[in-house]
């Protein structure tokens, strides 16, 4: 007899139920087993990312299986607000999208349409086929489809914060995600995501969300930054990586171990070698 399954809770739901803003990282290696030391950590949500890093369709479904138990939600970014390839991480299990680049109502339509399967959207149907409805062991898998899906989608160009409004207001699209680094670029202020400008835009995008009644949330490395936005309204916020906190780290043992390097002689020489 097969077991009878459940979907987990998705994002749209913690983010309704949550009492404090949510806090999570990015998760870029690629690797599973970073992933899960990551899904330990205690923080409330991880984002696997396929759009800069090295994260393939059998190496984001490695990392879904490696955190699953967890107490911990779980995003996944795709590279691109693309149907087919939505099907597929849909299919995979991935239950919380954040897709990237998303500029205007229109192209947030479109990715709200992959999510959902006809006639209210374009998924093409392989639910016997896909582990996202553990091989037709969800009960009513195709007709619940819709509740085990949360999309996100991201405001990172000047195009998207003049559209943010009418962005929020598509059907199905359940919060934005504000990425500083990207909407820097856009306002030719690359590299500076703390730019009076591009913090102006990211906080407009709050108070628009706010207004909306839809959560925003924003990438915040700096613990400054992050409070402010927090401050702002933001209700869930990246403030680290894995691979950052790991060149970070590694960075600082050489520091407190290794002399500098205008202090070392090289190796087997001395001054008197001159």
């Amino acid at each position: 007899m097969p077991l009878r399954v459940e979907p987990d809770a998705t994002f749209r739901h913690a983010l309704a139920t949550a009492n404090r803003p949510l806090m999570g990282m990015w998760v870029c290696s690629g690797s599973p087993l970073v992933a899960e030391l990551c899904a330990g950590a205690g923080l409330d949500w991880l984002l696997v990312d396929a759009e800069h890093s090295p994260n393939g369709l059998e190496s984001v479904l490695a990392q879904l299986q490696a955190v699953h138990g967890y107490p911990v939600q779980v995003l996944v970014r795709p590279p691109v607000n693309d149907t087919v390839l939505i099907k597929q991480y849909l299919d995979l299990g991935v239950q919380n999208l954040l897709v990237p680049m998303v500029n205007s109502a229109a192209e947030a339509e479109a990715a709200v349409a992959a999510t959902r399967y006809p006639p209210h959207g374009v998924r093409g149907v392989g639910s016997a086929l896909a582990r996202a409805s553990r091989w037709n062991r969800i009960p009513d898998y195709l007709a619940r489809a819709g509740e085990t899906v949360s999309l996100t989608v991201q405001i990172e160009s000047e195009a998207a914060v003049a559209a943010v409004e009418n962005i929020l207001a598509v059907d199905g699209v359940d919060a934005i995600f504000l990425g500083p680094s990207d909407l820097a670029a856009s306002m030719g202020v690359l590299g500076q995501q703390d730019h009076p400008e591009v913090r102006a835009a990211v906080e407009h995008c709050l108070a628009a969300a706010t207004a909306a009644g839809k959560p925003a949330g924003v990438n915040a490395f700096n613990p400054a930054t992050a409070r402010s936005y927090l401050a702002a309204g933001a209700a869930f916020v990246l403030v680290g990586a894995d691979v950052a906190i790991l060149a970070r780290g590694s960075e600082a043992l050489a520091a407190e171990y290794i002399p500098p390097a205008a202090a070392v002689e090289p190796a087997g020489e001395t001054p008197a070698s001159y």
